[in-house]
């Protein structure tokens, strides 16, 4: 009998993750620090566990065969609290000490595809291409990458580890919702005014799952696997989802040359504590945005990519029959 842990199971990739694991046999614990109800009715183990408290890690990695490590802190704010980067980079650096101390035989890391310096990749990116070290790279860029070096440094030679980078991920099972949710949602609701420029990679979190699970089994211990799926402009975005729900795709074209500079009073102006769509590190990531290829995990896991429609119409009847 298989025992996995995994890590910042009750977001929206570990909410996923969590099923697919269960449908295979596999045991799992889930660990966070905090439990919702994304995984309510489900067989698994509840464990609270911060990745920044060694000892708690140490008791949720007991007796696991593998452990998922997605516990992250997403931003498009930057880090002003430094929080970010103590969680991305701290985080990874404990989860590998303790998995290599419980004697876990498989340990897989979802970092992120921002590890890579979009910035300075060119056209295209794949597993060869430059890694993010400093600006302009926003702070989470900046710490998905160290969080790798922190990993790497932690596992030495006694842990048995493989590291996936995800684009931006679309899916069921999204209870937050994510960045990536709240913007398809505010196009269904008709609340997003213009389409901005540039574009993004998105894939299915069904396919990362799959992704990563074929990591586990298969993936050649130290390497990083990009699992991308399509890349398209959020004015195609907009169109996908009114295809669905008839909404309204913005008429008006945005430049980011323009919006860009607008970045900064976007955010000063948006009321109480919610964060906008368009802010500084969004905008650049839809400016520097490669096709990101994932031939390697194609080859060697057998990675597969679903269509993005397919993605998207999924989404809108979880979301609605989850009363969003």
């Amino acid at each position: 009998m298989t025992r996995a842990t995994v890590t910042g199971a009750y977001g929206l990739v570990g909410a996923n993750l969590v099923r697919a694991l269960l449908d295979q046999g596999v045991v799992v614990r889930a660990a966070d620090v905090r439990r919702t109800d994304s995984l309510d009715g489900l067989d698994v183990e509840h464990v609270e566990a911060d990745v920044l408290d060694p000892e708690a890690l140490g008791a949720a990695f007991a007796d696991a065969d593998v452990v998922f490590d997605l516990a992250a802190m997403i931003s498009i704010v930057g880090d002003p609290t430094g929080k970010v980067r103590q969680v991305n980079v701290q985080g990874p650096r404990n989860a590998g000490t303790a998995a290599r101390a419980a004697g876990v035989g498989r340990f897989v890391h979802c970092s992120s595809v921002h590890a890579f310096d979009l910035h300075s990749c060119g056209p295209s990116l794949d597993e060869t291409g430059p890694r993010t070290a400093g600006a302009p790279a926003p702070a989470y860029d900046q710490s998905k990458f160290a969080g790798e070096q922190a990993l790497r440094e932690a596992a030495g030679t006694d842990l048995d580890f493989v590291i996936v980078n995800p684009t931006g991920v679309i899916g069921i099972h999204d209870h937050g919702p994510s960045r990536v949710g709240e913007t398809i949602l505010e196009l269904r609701d008709n609340k997003i005014p213009v389409n901005v420029g540039g574009g993004f990679d998105f894939v299915d979190v069904r396919d990362l799952v799959d992704g990563m699970i074929a990591a586990w089994r298969q993936g050649r211990t130290g390497e990083n696997y990009l699992l991308s799926g399509t890349r398209i402009s959020i004015k195609e975005l907009a169109q996908i989802v009114s295809s669905f729900t008839g909404s309204r795709v913005p008429m008006i074209d945005v430049p980011l040359s323009l919006i860009t500079p607008l970045g900064p009073l976007v955010m000063r102006l948006t009321p109480g504590n919610r964060i906008p769509i368009f802010t500084p590190d969004s905008l650049h990531a839809l400016r520097y945005s490669p096709s990101v290829s994932h031939y390697k995990a194609a080859t060697e896991l057998g990675y597969r990519v679903r269509p993005i429609h397919e993605t998207v119409g999924d989404t809108l009847n979880w979301f609605a029959a989850a009363g969003s």
